[in-house]
């Protein structure tokens, strides 16, 4: 039953809310996880019977096994969502979740990277690359427009990815973007931007690379057999050339959307503007960024004010 019951949820969150597959994975294994601890604690309980010292049972001995706190917080917000879908489906006249409460976190600031940083990554090394006789400059080229259109848009690594050709739009100087649950948004890219774009395209198309298997006309795409480029190729590309210039401890593809917030944030762009831009359905997504910057106005503060 308790199986039949999962399946019924990932489809649920896959067919109704679009989440992504990443997503359901994770949901799923929580689920799982969950549902083999009712198993081997409590003989005859299952998700329907469980009640609410049951899963807080859970959730203990998930602390004392050392699970981190951000572990056991996504685990009891996937619980949640499952038990809404339970009782949206009048399968439960009481959600247990109700009285569960996971460990308090202390928020985490995004890490990003330095305006100086960016600019000597893009100005310096990456120039000095497309000089190196011995480089493809036709990688060199795609490597510089996969870190620009990370933080010159502040799109997410699964965006970039999908991105397709006909969504950008050189005349207007915007791309489309297909968010979370499905959501489109419109983004504005630079001049520089627009022309390396420009540039990339027709450097596909003299060298002939093939179309996408699977029929999408994707922008980015892998020189030999024209697919789109895989999850980890991205993040390994975006973490060496971060290396080149910064030395905090993350260095992903989200590093460089945090660097986009940051930035306009700190050259006074509106919060909600920046809101739209990033695709984050609440505002308090988007006021994280503030913390760094009220950060850097102390560090100022500090150094320059004489009663400091």
């Amino acid at each position: 039953m308790s199986d039949d019951l999962v399946e019924r949820f990932i489809d649920f969150l896959s067919y109704e809310k679009r989440f992504s597959p990443h997503t359901l994975v994770s949901y799923k294994n929580d689920l799982i996880q969950c549902r083999e601890y009712l198993e081997v604690e409590y003989e005859h309980v299952d998700f329907l019977s469980a009640d609410h010292a049951i899963i807080r049972s859970w959730v203990a001995q998930m602390l004392e096994k050392g699970t981190s706190d951000r572990s056991i917080n996504r685990k009891i917000s996937s619980l949640r969502t499952f038990y809404r879908f339970l009782m949206r489906e009048n399968l439960l006249k009481v959600n247990p979740m109700l009285k569960v409460q996971g460990p308090k976190t202390p928020k985490r600031l995004p890490e990003f990277v330095e305006e100086s940083q960016m600019h000597t990554l893009l100005e310096d090394h990456i120039r000095h690359e497309r000089e190196d006789e011995g480089a493809d400059p036709f990688k060199i080229m795609q490597a510089q427009l996969i870190i620009e259109l990370l933080y010159g848009t502040g799109m997410r690594r699964a965006e970039l990815i999908n991105l397709e050709q006909g969504n950008f739009d050189r005349g207007k100087s915007t791309v489309k973007v297909l968010g979370k649950r499905n959501k489109e948004r419109i983004i504005p890219v630079v001049p520089r931007l627009n022309e390396l774009i420009t540039k990339y395209i027709k450097e596909k198309e003299a060298r002939g690379i093939p179309a996408s298997p699977d029929g999408t006309d994707y922008l980015l795409q892998q020189p030999k057999n024209g697919k789109k480029l895989a999850e980890n190729f991205v993040y390994t590309l975006v973490k060496k050339y971060l290396a080149q210039v910064t030395t905090i401890a993350k260095k992903s593809p989200h590093v460089l959307r945090h660097s986009f917030a940051t930035h306009l944030l700190n050259h006074g762009a509106d919060l909600n503007a920046i809101k739209e831009l990033l695709g984050h359905a609440n505002l308090s997504a988007t006021q994280i960024y503030t913390h760094n910057t009220v950060e850097k106005l102390k560090n100022i503060y500090h150094k320059s004010h004489p009663r400091a």
